[in-house]
């Protein structure tokens, strides 16, 4: 079905209502907030409600209320993302359309609308999709996480305090007032033994899971849930697992031992790896403290080499320090794509949100050059880059060069956190970044 006849097909219903609020989850485990999909914030379930029935991981009461807004076509704030996309479409009387409608009609969702319509807003329904992370442990500390996902980011702004910008970056005030903090790894974790509960019922039913972290190398449970998938098949099923790639060697040797034994007997539909990096060498390693590039690009071959239909996603959140080294980046890129396979290695360049001074909005037009080489590239290697990725790259200089001068007060941020950045982890960005000095300095001078 096309993007307009699910359209047509959801408002029939109501102009509000979206599949994803039933038939797709993200779980944090390590501090019991659930999604339905990126664009809302998360919301935590209460461990009474767990206690009574763990599916309410994802059928929370919460959930439910947003459910029956969006069966009376009212729209719920949350999802305010897709009414300003659905909002331009009318009145530039374009056909565009919100991921309301595009997710919808994905093969996760669209085969389920009777399922969802039967369920209402009162029964409980099993996702299809689920995305779920175990634990905030992590042995990376990338410039723009934060301590709810990364356990070294935590031990940092615990030892140090938040770093001194406008809204206070990684402030752990405001993670405890959003109830974002999570359990301590050494205590039990209520909403994990929930998710265990449930999940010989959610299994079966499921048509994609992904594991995402902190870093999921590192905990337990997603050996136990690839030690499950050895033990009780599902052939449909499409599996996802997140991985920086640069872990302690027993714990990726015993990955690839999995991951080779489920593919081999395909126990599976399809396992896709997803790993991000966004820039070349020591600049990459600047922006994810504890990357180690050579091992990371080593371990990308040696999983496509060792794991059998297998592929691997490179999330490239493109950012102010991606810039002057992106290139660069893309010919590793392309090594991998020409040994492994167009299909089998893949890239993705979301652009970065937050935090506002690490975006490109902030960088002044001596910059553009870097982009539009970085275009031309793509677009000259067109057998191996796909459209959708080069479409990727194309938005990224499409917005730069949109962008307006508002976010050049973020500038000054960029420089008091890249100067306490330095001082706490001993690195030196005008070394690294000799390219980006004359912008620092410009903006200190300043001061």
């Amino acid at each position: 079905m096309n993007n307009k006849d699910t359209k047509k097909k959801l408002d029939d219903i109501s102009s509000s209502f979206c599949l994803a609020k039933w038939k797709q989850v993200t779980l944090h485990l390590q501090n019991g907030h659930n999604h339905s999909c990126h664009h809302p914030d998360t919301h935590l379930v209460s461990i009474e409600e767990i206690q009574k029935d763990p599916s309410a991981l994802h059928n929370s009461s919460f959930k439910k209320g947003i459910r029956q807004q969006m069966l009376d076509g009212i729209r719920p704030p949350e999802c305010e993302y897709c009414w300003r996309v659905e909002d331009a479409a009318i009145k530039q009387k374009q056909e565009i359309f919100s991921d309301r409608v595009i997710k919808s009609g994905n093969q996760w969702a669209s085969p389920y609308f009777n399922e969802c319509l039967d369920a209402g807003s009162i029964d409980n329904i099993d996702p299809s999709y689920v995305e779920v992370s175990f634990s905030n442990v992590c042995n990376f500390k990338c410039a723009y996480c934060a301590p709810h996902i990364s356990s070294k980011w935590m031990e940092e702004i615990k030892e140090f305090g938040p770093y001194n910008t406008t809204f206070k970056f990684n402030d752990l005030d405001h993670i405890n007032e959003n109830n974002k903090l999570p359990i301590p790894n050494s205590e039990d974790n209520p909403y994990v033994e929930a998710f265990w509960k449930w999940w010989p019922e959610l299994y079966p039913k499921l048509h994609t899971f992904r594991i995402t972290g902190g870093e999921p190398l590192l905990t337990k449970n997603t050996f136990k849930v690839l030690d499950w998938i050895i033990e009780n098949p599902q052939p449909n099923l499409n599996l996802a697992i997140n991985s920086n790639l640069c872990v302690p060697q027993k714990n990726f040797d015993q990955f690839i031992e999995k991951a080779k034994i489920i593919q081999d007997k395909k126990h599976i539909n399809r396992f896709e790896l997803f790993t991000s990096a966004e820039a070349h060498d020591k600049k990459a390693e600047y922006i994810r403290t504890g990357l180690n590039y050579n091992e990371w690009f080593d371990n990308c071959d040696r999983f496509l080499s060792e794991v059998p239909n297998s592929k691997i996603v490179v999330m490239a959140t493109y950012n102010l320090l991606s810039i002057t080294s992106f290139k660069r980046f893309l010919i590793d890129i392309m090594d991998l794509k020409r040994k492994h396979g167009t299909h089998k290695m893949n890239i993705d360049i979301p652009y970065l949100n937050h935090p506002r001074f690490l975006s490109i909005e902030i960088a002044t037009p001596d910059f553009l050059h870097y982009i539009e080489e970085q275009v031309e590239f793509m677009k000259n290697y067109s057998e191996l880059f796909h459209s959708y990725e080069i479409d990727r790259i194309e938005r990224i200089k499409n917005m730069f060069e949109a962008k307006s001068n508002e976010s050049t007060h973020f500038q000054k941020d960029f420089v008091i956190f890249v100067d306490e950045y330095d001082r706490r982890r001993g690195t030196k960005f005008l070394e690294i970044f000799p390219e980006m000095e004359s912008f620092y300095k410009t903006i200190k001078e300043d001061f």
